[in-house]
């Protein structure tokens, strides 16, 4: 069971390294870069690649991670009480299974996809040590252990937004994305606009790596954010020489599709406005 990348997702040696290793090892990989750059999607394409199914648990900001495992209803249970209702005589129809839990009992091996961790609490990460670690969990208001049936190949993805536990990296195998260079964004583009004309490839991804390497940008364009680019200036049939740009304006055209906020805006106009105060 390896990984090596998919039609349709550019997998560069180290990340499939990455992903194998951690398969091998058994250890949730912990997958690590800048928002857009194919975390979330290398799970999907991991499941796919290897025949599995997936689950998907997308973190928020409020997420416990005792949702992952599973929550009892005492509300609905208390309410059914008092309304005569047989089903209270069972604690377990006011049990919702969890992602973890429904990883754990599923039929067959799975990838399980835990979405932007770094967006939840600080001691979310370190409330599921055992459960990763152990592969099984006790439901309190059964009595019951659920243990895996086959233990599922883990993917976390971080957009490190905050420091994560050094007790939970332990228990992780981790990988960087590091954002693509032109080569292999040129592979990315491919695969999403196949049969792209060269020159105004080369012209439009020279033009969006000089924009990411702006200083004081405040958001740098994502791969996401250039594939959407790309796909507009081939709505439009621009050609390389529509996208050169004179001292007029430093804007790319279509540039809403690049920068997502008015200072990244302005940033560019006060670019134009030195460069023309300099001829």
């Amino acid at each position: 069971m390896r990984f090596s990348g998919t039609d349709d997702y550019v997998a560069t040696e180290d990340l499939t390294v990455a992903v194998n290793a951690a398969v091998t090892l058994e250890r949730p990989l912990l997958v690590k870069g800048e928002p857009g750059t194919g975390k979330t999607e290398l799970a999907r394409q991991v499941a796919g690649a290897l025949g599995l199914p997936i689950i998907e648990w997308h973190i928020k900001s409020t997420t416990r991670a005792q949702q992952g495992l599973y929550e009892y209803d005492a509300v609905s249970r208390l309410r059914d009480s008092q309304l005569g209702d047989e089903r209270v005589n069972d604690v377990a129809n006011y049990i919702k299974r969890g992602k973890l839990w429904q990883a754990f009992e599923a039929e067959e091996r799975v990838v399980l996809l835990i979405d932007e961790i770094d967006k939840a609490d600080i001691e979310f990460p370190n409330d599921l040590l055992q459960e990763l670690d152990r592969m099984e969990f006790f439901v309190y208001e059964t009595g019951e252990t659920i243990e895996a049936r086959h233990r599922p190949i883990v993917i976390i993805t971080s957009n490190n937004e905050k420091e994560l536990p050094d007790a939970f990296l332990r228990r992780c195998f981790f990988h960087y994305i590091r954002f693509p260079e032109m080569e292999v964004m040129k592979r990315i583009v491919e695969v999403h606009h196949p049969g792209i004309k060269q020159a105004l490839l080369t012209t439009a991804l020279t033009q969006f790596y000089e924009i990411r390497d702006q200083q004081g940008l405040k958001k740098k364009p994502s791969t996401s954010e250039v594939l959407d680019w790309l796909k507009l200036l081939l709505a439009e049939d621009l050609s390389p020489e529509d996208l050169r740009r004179d001292g007029a304006s430093a804007l790319p055209k279509l540039h809403g599709a690049l920068l997502k906020n008015e200072q990244d805006v302005a940033l560019f106009e006060r670019l134009a406005f030195m460069a023309r105060g300099q001829r």
